[in-house]
C-alpha cells in the first residue's frame, strides 16, 4: 500500500514537471484565470451606453417635452425630433435604437386619467440595448408621468408605489455575476483539458508504453494525473479568486472560501475523471478537442449558471442532474453570492461525491481497456 502511495505521489510530480516545461498549457492556465476572467466581468457594460433615441412629439405639451428633456447622456444620446414619416425610414438605415411617438392630445389625455399610450419603436436587432433600454424607457416615461401626475394633483393617478430591494446585489452589477460564472466555467475546462492533453501526450510521445512496463497499475496512473492536475487548477482558482475577483475587480464574497475549495475540489475530482474518459475514447489531440466542444458546451449552457434551471425543459433539468457542472454551479453560487453554510450546501456536495466516484469508476475501467489494448 505504501508503495502505490509512493508511485501516485512521483508520477503525480512527474505531471507537474511536464505541465511546468509546457509554455502553451501554462499560458493557457494563466490567461484563463486572469485576462480571461477580467475581460467576461468588465465586457458587458452594467447598463446602457450612447443608446441612438428620437421622439415623434405630436403633441408638443409641457408634459410631452419634460419626458423629451428626461433622456440624456450617459445612458442616452441626446433626443433628436423627428416626425412621423421619418420613422420607418430612420430605423430602416439603423439611424437610431430607439423612437418614441408622443400622440396628440397626450397631456389632455393624462390630466383626464384616460390613460394614453406611447408607442416606443425598438431596432431589435441591436439586442443587448434593445433589451436592455426598453425596461429604462418604460421607468424614465412612468418617473415623469408620476411626477406630472403629482404636480397636477391627480391623487388617483398612481395608487400604489412599488419599492423593489435587490439581495446579493443591490446594484445589480454585471461584473459581479460575470466574474464569478467565469470562474466556475473555467475550472471545469481546464480540468478536462488538463488531464485529457497530460495522457494524449503521454500516448503520442510514446512515454505511457515506458510506464506500462515499469512496476506501475493504470490506477496508479490515472489517480496521479487526477491529483496533480486537480491541484494546480485548485492553486489557480484560490489566486484567481484572492486577486482577480476580490481585489482587482472588487467582486464581495460572502461566504466561506474554504469551504467553496472543498466544493471545489469534489468538483474537479468528477471534472479530471471525466477528462481522462475523454482523452482514453479520443485517438488524437483534434478528436479530443472534438469530444470536449460536444460535452463541455452543453454542460455550461445547461447547468444553471448562465440560465436558471427552473426555466428549462423539465426532462433537460432531469437529465442535467447527472453532470457534475449543474451541482458546481448550484453550491457556488449559494457560497460565493449568498454566503450559504454547510448546513445548506450539503446535498449538492454529497451529489457531486456520488457522480464524481462514477465518473471515475468508468472511466478507470475505459482507461485499462485502452491500455490493455497498447500492451
Amino acid at each position: 500500500m505504501l508503495q502505490k502511495i509512493k508511485n501516485i505521489f512521483f508520477l503525480g510530480l512527474k505531471e507537474l514537471w511536464g505541465l511546468l516545461r509546457d509554455p502553451l498549457m501554462m499560458g493557457l492556465i494563466l490567461y484563463t484565470f486572469t485576462v480571461g476572467i477580467y475581460i467576461a466581468a468588465t465586457a458587458a457594460p452594467d447598463s446602457i451606453s450612447n443608446a441612438a433615441i428620437a421622439i415623434v412629439d405630436e403633441d408638443d405639451s409641457p408634459l410631452s417635452r419634460r419626458i423629451g428633456d428626461a433622456f440624456f447622456p450617459p445612458m442616452f444620446l441626446r433626443p433628436e425630433r423627428i416626425s412621423l414619416p421619418e420613422v420607418d425610414p430612420a430605423m430602416d438605415r439603423g439611424d437610431y435604437t430607439f423612437v418614441l411617438v408622443i400622440p396628440p392630445d397626450f397631456q389632455r389625455d393624462v390630466l383626464a386619467e384616460r390613460q394614453p399610450e406611447i408607442q416606443v419603436n425598438v431596432d431589435a436587432t441591436r439586442m443587448s440595448q434593445a433589451f436592455t433600454g426598453n425596461g429604462y424607457i418604460q421607468q424614465i416615461v412612468m418617473d415623469e408621468m408620476a411626477s406630472f401626475a403629482n404636480s397636477s394633483n391627480l391623487t388617483s393617478y398612481l395608487p400604489a408605489n412599488i419599492v423593489i430591494r435587490n439581495r446579493f446585489n443591490p446594484n445589480l452589477t454585471r461584473t459581479w455575476f460575470g466574474a464569478v460564472v467565469e470562474l466556475i466555467n473555467n475550472v471545469t475546462m481546464l480540468a478536462i483539458i488538463l488531464t485529457g492533453a497530460a495522457l494524449i501526450r503521454e500516448r503520442e510521445h510514446g512515454t505511457l508504453e515506458h510506464l506500462l512496463v515499469m512496476p506501475v497499475t493504470p490506477f496508479e496512473i490515472m489517480v496521479s494525473k487526477v491529483w496533480s492536475m486537480g491541484l494546480v487548477v485548485m492553486i489557480a482558482v484560490a489566486i484567481s479568486l484572492s486577486f482577480i475577483i476580490r481585489g482587482l475587480l472588487q467582486v464581495p464574497v460572502e461566504g466561506s472560501v474554504m469551504l467553496f475549495m472543498m466544493g471545489t475540489a469534489l468538483h474537479l475530482f468528477a471534472s479530471t475523471s471525466m477528462g481522462i474518459f475523454l482523452a482514453s475514447t479520443a485517438r488524437n489531440m483534434p478528436q479530443f478537442g472534438i469530444l470536449l466542444l460536444l460535452v463541455l458546451l452543453p454542460m455550461q449552457m445547461l447547468s444553471g449558471g448562465m440560465t436558471p434551471r427552473e426555466s428549462m425543459p423539465e426532462g433537460i433539468q432531469w437529465v442535467m442532474q447527472l453532470a457534475p457542472t449543474t451541482h458546481f454551479v448550484e453550491f457556488s453560487q449559494a457560497i460565493l453570492y449568498r454566503g450559504a453554510g454547510l448546513n445548506v450546501v450539503w446535498l449538492p456536495f454529497l451529489l457531486l461525491a456520488v457522480i464524481g466516484t462514477v465518473l471515475f469508476l468508468i472511466s478507470l475501467s475505459r482507461f485499462r481497456r485502452s491500455v490493455a489494448q497498447i500492451s
